[in-house]
């Protein structure tokens, strides 16, 4: 326990890091997820054709080297943020990849005749996905973006390489200090288990009453 009680504020300080991290992330990754999953069913090409090279790319492009990308080129375009801030850009960009391929999944489920009656209606494709399709869609993807959301999470700890105070790096200070390097792991893995242990519980209570009855 010394270990956890000789340090807490620096525990303290890496938990906080990774949470904010983990929450800022998560709103950009679900409002790029959901924009590009519009596009991605969008009757226009155009629109159709960069949702598809988003996702395209992001998913298959290791976090490291975008972290890399975002935390080394931006700045060379004259874009200077808080090295939080672009790890946040790093984490959320990624992270839409696969919000959006899960919210795919779950319009495909829609019957077709929603949209159709939808637009007999008089309603545009705007309007017939934010009113009509995706809040249908989402009610069959709650688990796996809360799965995705859980992966974010735990790929927060690659901030923590480029100077982004979060949790894992915690256990170079405590190293330093000579502190038992086993110990250090196991409450830095508590702490990591408290962050993904909050967000299934909060996806467990949306799906228990949102969620389709299977």
């Amino acid at each position: 326990m010394n270990v956890l009680t000789d340090n807490f504020s620096t525990y303290g300080k890496g938990f906080l890091g990774t949470v904010e991290l983990t929450v800022y992330a998560s709103l950009l990754a679900l409002a790029l997820g959901f924009l590009m999953a519009s596009f991605r069913v969008a009757p226009v090409a155009s629109l159709h054709f960069f949702g598809t090279a988003w996702v395209t790319v992001l998913r298959n492009t290791p976090l490291t080297l975008l972290f890399f990308a975002v935390l080394l080129g931006l700045p060379r375009f004259g874009l200077v943020l808080p090295f939080q801030l672009f790890a946040v850009l790093a984490l959320g960009c990624y992270t839409s990849a696969f919000i959006c391929e899960a919210l795919r999944s779950g319009i495909n489920t829609v019957p077709r005749g929603q949209g159709e009656a939808a637009r007999s209606l008089g309603m545009t494709f705007g309007q017939t996905l934010s009113a009509v399709v995706l809040p249908q869609a989402f009610r069959s993807v709650i688990a796996p973006v809360g799965s995705t959301l859980i992966a974010l999470a735990k790929n927060s700890a690659i901030a923590g390489a480029f100077s982004v105070t979060e949790l894992l790096g915690t256990y170079r200070t405590l190293s330093e200090l000579g502190y038992n390097i086993i110990w250090t792991f196991v409450w830095i893995a508590l702490g990591y288990l408290i962050i993904t242990l909050t967000i299934s519980a909060l996806f467990h209570l949306m799906e228990k009453r949102w969620g389709v009855a299977r």
